[in-house]
């Protein structure tokens, strides 16, 4: 899975998005706050790879800073990619999440001012993810929750997830959100991974799940991060709203509408920075609601900060997406 990333720049790269690669701004100091940023602890890439995984990429917490610092980034969130810890076994799926938090509290820490973490969950298991947020948020004062966009086949939209909104809407929590292959599409065979396709694609999925389910107008106090630009949604736009004027149970599920939901959540700019992704997504959201993500070790700040650069942001929208809604979003950062 991680090798199919690593092949992104030969396909979807010579569609334009090299062309944008460039230095950072010269003579800038540490500002950034990187929001999309994947830690590789030795225990879970061990774990993963006993369980038939693809390693993970060469990472270690110097090689963050190294990246840090070469792209003007000042903080950066920690989150895992995929598999994440969705396994079948709930005992074990435990156990890694608890491993993997731990270790990135430890870096946090260590790292004094350079790292904020964002806790993985052992979902679908309900009881063990709701003993995890007491942990992670109370003991280890994680910044927020790092989730994949399914489980198996489940939606984060699902009935079954419940229990752990009504906590983390409790908390008025911020959850991250991270695409994955899901049960029903490992299999296509399409001529590409199914990274390129698949990943926003189920960002999108879940996104419809949580606003036409009423999950998301149910639970106003969590604050979503979806990765990637939110996926493909920008771009179905229409088609989401023939489905709300369609839809049966509107005034209960969207009762302030879908374009009030859509437009409280959050995107990351990772591999959507990009003049397509951005404009698409700017007719639906102010740059308020976007947040400087870089998707590393897979790819760099490099390419983000010229994409933003070609977009021609005003100084206060580049100031705001690359710093400030991530300060109002998650001010514990500011230690």
């Amino acid at each position: 899975m991680h090798l199919d990333r690593r092949r992104f720049l030969t396909g979807v790269g010579a569609l334009g998005a090299c062309a944008l690669v460039r230095a950072p701004r010269a003579a800038e100091p540490a500002r950034r706050i990187d929001i999309h940023h994947h830690m590789f602890p030795p225990d879970y890439t061990a774990a993963i790879v006993a369980r038939g995984e693809a390693p993970s990429p060469a990472w270690s917490p110097a090689r963050s800073i190294e990246e840090m610092d070469r792209s003007g980034i000042a903080v950066s969130v920690l989150s895992l990619s995929p598999p994440n810890v969705v396994f079948p076994e709930a005992a074990f799926a435990r156990r890694l999440a608890r491993e993997v938090n731990e270790y990135g509290a430890k870096m946090t820490k260590d790292y004094p001012g350079r790292f904020g973490l964002f806790a993985v969950l052992p979902l679908p298991d309900v009881e063990g993810s709701l003993r995890e947020i007491e942990y992670a948020m109370d003991t280890l004062k994680a910044d927020g929750i790092g989730l994949m966009t399914s489980y198996g086949g489940q939606w984060l939209g699902d009935a079954a997830f419940m229990p752990v909104w009504e906590e983390l809407n409790r908390r008025k929590a911020v959850v991250y959100t991270h695409p994955l292959t899901p049960a029903c599409c490992t299999n296509l065979k399409y001529g590409v991974p199914a990274v390129d396709i698949e990943w926003a694609t189920d960002t999108t999925r879940t996104v419809a799940s949580l606003v036409f389910s009423g999950t998301a107008a149910r639970f106003p106090d969590i604050r979503w991060i979806f990765s990637h630009g939110g996926g493909t949604m920008p771009f179905l736009l229409s088609r989401f709203l023939y489905e709300e004027k369609t839809m049966k149970e509107k005034e209960q599920r969207l009762p302030r509408g879908l374009l009030f939901e859509l437009q409280r959540f959050y995107y990351d700019t990772a591999q959507a920075n990009h003049p397509g992704a951005l404009a698409a997504l700017l007719k639906i959201v102010t740059p308020a609601q976007m947040l400087f993500g870089t998707d590393f070790p897979y790819r760099t700040g490099s390419e983000v900060i010229a994409g933003l650069d070609a977009q021609h942001f005003g100084n206060n929208e580049l100031r705001a997406i690359e710093r400030n809604n991530a300060m109002k979003l998650l001010p514990g950062l500011k230690a």
